[in-house]
């Protein structure tokens, strides 16, 4: 197996956890308080990502006061606003419209780093914000199924919290890329799982969770996102992505959307219909134009 075949399997692999977040924030949602099961998430991450700096002999970065700042900054925002923001839209979002919504992040990424990096957009970037914008439109605005008589089941506010996730990792990656001095990807992630752990517990315990009846499912939801998404994501994509270059990693990516809507289907017993279809077909190709 050849090393570039090797790094789109491992990326796969990777982005199909990433995809399967979206389902599991959906069963999370229905029984653990969002701060509570962020707080829960890293608890159970952090200890596993110190064990493997341990083995690995990673050293802890030694950031200036303003990379500092930026760390703490992006661990609020790509951490704990991602997670709370997901777990909210769950509670009133379907997990189809979610996927698609969740495969904007290259554009919306794009577009951060325009308006706040100064890059310069390309015909192609400009096109990936457009489309990236019609799909969720398609997803979020009811008049296919004013149109028909039915309804509908999309939620307005679910939508707009879950692309509020997006927003939030958005500016995890925006703001990485403000530090002096670049921290490695292991280091990294540790101090993502521990800022972020130390964000949510305060809110957390306002929550009350000790309150609510146990659901296992939720807790199990939370467990299984620490350890794939969270963990074993991080090595497979870092794996992956080493032997990848940019834009072949990036157009990985797309799999976010198709794994959510393929699991939202197979898994929740989900209805599809057009308004997804077309949807994810306009993120798909808004992926490509912005990781080409």
């Amino acid at each position: 197996m050849n090393a570039r075949y090797t790094g789109y399997v491992f990326c796969s692999l990777a982005m199909l956890g990433v995809g399967s977040t979206v389902v599991v924030s959906k069963a999370i949602a229905g029984g653990l308080p969002p701060f509570s099961a962020t707080a829960l998430r890293f608890a159970i991450a952090f200890p596993i990502f110190l064990a493997m700096m341990r083995v690995l002999k990673v050293r802890w970065p030694k950031p200036g006061a303003r990379d500092a700042l930026l760390l703490i900054a992006q661990a609020g925002a790509g951490s704990v606003g991602y997670t709370v923001c997901l777990i909210g839209g769950m509670r009133l979002a379907s997990a189809a419209d979610a996927g698609v919504i969740a495969g904007t992040l290259p554009a919306v990424s794009a577009a951060f780093a325009a308006l706040a990096l100064g890059e310069r957009l390309s015909p192609g970037l400009v096109g990936a914000i457009v489309l990236a914008t019609l799909g969720v439109m398609v997803c979020t605005v009811r008049f296919g199924e004013l149109a028909a008589g039915t309804g509908g089941g999309h939620s307005l506010v679910g939508n707009a919290l879950v692309f509020a996730a997006i927003v939030c990792e958005a500016l995890f990656i925006l703001l990485n890329r403000k530090l002096r001095t670049p921290v490695a990807a292991l280091p990294l992630s540790a101090l993502m799982s521990g800022i972020g752990f130390l964000v949510a517990i305060g809110p957390a315990f306002y929550e009350q969770p000790w309150r609510l009846p146990v659901d296992a499912g939720a807790i199990a939801g939370v467990v299984y996102y620490a350890l794939v998404p969270t963990v074993l994501g991080f090595v497979l994509w870092y794996a992956g992505a080493a032997r990848l270059s940019g834009a072949e990693a990036g157009v990985v990516t797309a799999l976010v959307p198709v794994s959510a809507l393929a699991l939202a289907v197979g898994v929740l017993g989900e209805a599809v219909g057009w308004a997804q279809i077309v949807g994810v077909s306009f993120v798909l190709l808004a992926v490509v134009l912005a990781t080409r």
